[in-house]
């Protein structure tokens, strides 16, 4: 029998609350008095301000998760599987926003483990026990939290440094700082590489989110080793990138989902 609307009703309400209370906190740094990335203590990776765009469609997809909660698949998917994560990614989220806001780096480089933490709960439980059956599931659900994924694993990066690294307004970037800037680039590249090829399919948005940051950083910085090394690692995360896209084509043009080696396997033994 087709579930209600109103089953797990509670749970969708926290959802909506949340989901609003985790719009206002980046509406505020929009709109406050002062341009907030404009404000922020700018680093060795802090990125140009159009980098956060990327805020702006992940609210826009899960605007959508919150109405896909209440048709029958995303209940399935939102409110059994996902369950309370959601609400708690989004109050961990609107508290780390108003701490980096507010510039206490240290507490909201904590807060952006956190998050990090919630949204890797969340992807790892979607894509390992939801795979996407429907339009919608692949919209609403593995479109936001992977997209989602990658763009807070550039958010923990950009913290460290604003919470223990120098201003690039007033230190010249040192040694270590370059190496702790390699490091980072290094690391943001190889997890863009890693989204791209720990799957056949690959996971498109995540390496674009970072990508889109890599290319961001690169803009906004005019020291010369951070500069042309952000290009650098940009330019191999695209290839990454490239292969999500085809890994997408191969997808689609076999009519769905692709399934990894074991997931082929027979259920029944025999030559």
């Amino acid at each position: 029998m087709a579930g209600s609307w109103a089953d797990g009703i509670v749970l969708k309400i926290v959802n909506i609350v949340v989901y609003f209370l985790f719009l206002g906190s980046n509406i505020y740094t929009i709109a406050a008095p002062h341009d907030i990335y404009y404000a922020t203590k700018d680093t060795y990776v802090t990125p140009a301000p159009w980098a956060f765009l990327i805020w702006t469609l992940i609210h826009l997809l899960l605007l959508g998760t919150i109405v896909y909660q209440f048709t029958e698949e995303g209940k399935r998917v939102i409110i059994d599987g996902i369950s309370w994560r959601f609400a708690l990614l989004g109050v961990l989220n609107a508290v780390y926003v108003n701490l980096w806001a507010t510039h206490h780096y240290i507490v909201s480089f904590i807060f952006a483990l956190l998050v990090s933490s919630a949204v890797t709960h969340i992807y790892y439980t979607v894509k390992k026990y939801h795979l996407p059956s429907t339009t919608g599931d692949e919209i609403f659900v593995h479109l936001p939290f992977s997209l989602y994924h990658g763009w807070t694993t550039v958010l923990v990066i950009l913290t460290a440094f604003q919470a223990f690294g120098v201003d690039a307004h007033h230190y010249p970037a040192g040694v270590w700082t370059k190496v702790f800037v390699f490091l980072a680039f290094f690391f943001l590249e190889g997890t863009s590489a890693a989204y791209a090829f720990g799957s056949v399919e690959g996971d498109l948005p995540a390496s674009i989110a970072i990508t889109w940051s890599l290319y961001a950083i690169f803009a906004h910085q005019h020291e010369p080793f951070v500069h042309w090394t952000a290009l650098a690692f940009a330019i191999l995360s695209t290839l990454s990138v490239i292969k999500g896209i085809y890994g997408l084509f191969v997808r689609y043009r076999r009519g769905g989902i692709i399934l990894e080696d074991e997931e082929r396997a027979p259920l029944v033994g025999g030559r």
